[in-house]
């Protein structure tokens, strides 16, 4: 029904990453793909509120597509972002996927589908779409998206920025070119991973956590903290708590 990515690892490193221990500005818990499983992300949010507050809570994106409760998902983090303004909310491709989708559901509506986007549409109402539609199914279906999403969420999820920084420590969705600094990588890198991402060390000291690639379990590893456990398929969303000197992971499970 749509395209499962593949439980994977980074490749194996060709470069060591010399930088210094891990030091963000403040406590964060760094949360992985949540993909529209809304009861792993209400059971994270319950073990983070009662063992890791406080802490600033930073989302590494793809908050929709492929589970069925992407609606409810994305509601309650847009409701998140006006009552707890300190909290990150990073764009992922899916969320990218959606919004082309929203600008030219013809030309990208059909791709969107395949990726999740069904689980998506259908979860803020019946639009009668399938893997492969019609133009005009797809342009009704837009416009009746359009007209169920709450006020102000389109808006919401245009303005979310594609990495964040706190200390040696940048927060992406899907990986970063290992040459560049983060203000300087191309948009699409950081939502959609680069092939050296993994392979080459950062040489800037910069430790990344990210999302996007699915692991059996989360790790830290060569200056890179991977914590994207597959929820919509293993029921498991994980975060990262990161303060000075330590990384645990915690994890929310499906009900």
């Amino acid at each position: 029904m749509f395209s499962r990515k593949k439980t994977t690892h980074l490749p194996l490193h060709d470069t060591r990453f010399e930088g210094a221990s891990i030091a963000p500005n403040e406590p964060l818990c760094v949360i992985g793909d949540i993909h529209g499983q809304i009861s792993c992300l209400t059971s994270l949010m319950n073990k983070i509120a009662q063992d890791y507050t406080p802490s600033r809570l930073v989302f590494v994106g793809d908050y929709i597509d492929r589970g069925d409760q992407s609606a409810q998902v994305l509601t309650r983090l847009y409701e998140l972002s006006k009552t707890d303004p300190e909290t990150v909310f990073l764009m992922g491709n899916h969320e990218e996927m959606m919004l082309s989708f929203l600008d030219d559901p013809a030309k990208s509506g059909n791709r969107w589908m395949r990726y999740g986007g069904l689980q998506t549409i259908a979860s803020f109402g019946s639009f009668r779409l399938v893997e492969h539609n019609t133009s005009e199914a797809l342009v009704a279906a837009r416009d009746g998206l359009k007209e169920a999403m709450p006020d102000g969420l389109e808006s919401w999820l245009r303005d979310l920025p594609r990495f964040w920084k706190s200390g040696n420590l940048g927060v992406v969705h899907a990986g970063a070119d290992p040459a560049k600094p983060l203000d300087a990588q191309d948009p699409k890198t950081l939502t959609w991973g680069h092939s050296d991402f993994g392979r080459r060390a950062r040489e800037d000291g910069l430790w990344i956590a990210h999302g996007h690639t699915i692991f059996d379990m989360p790790q830290e590893k060569n200056g890179i903290i991977s914590i994207d456990t597959g929820a919509y398929a293993t029921g498991r969303l994980t975060a990262a708590h990161i303060t000075a000197g330590n990384v645990e992971f915690v994890q929310g499970l499906k009900t």
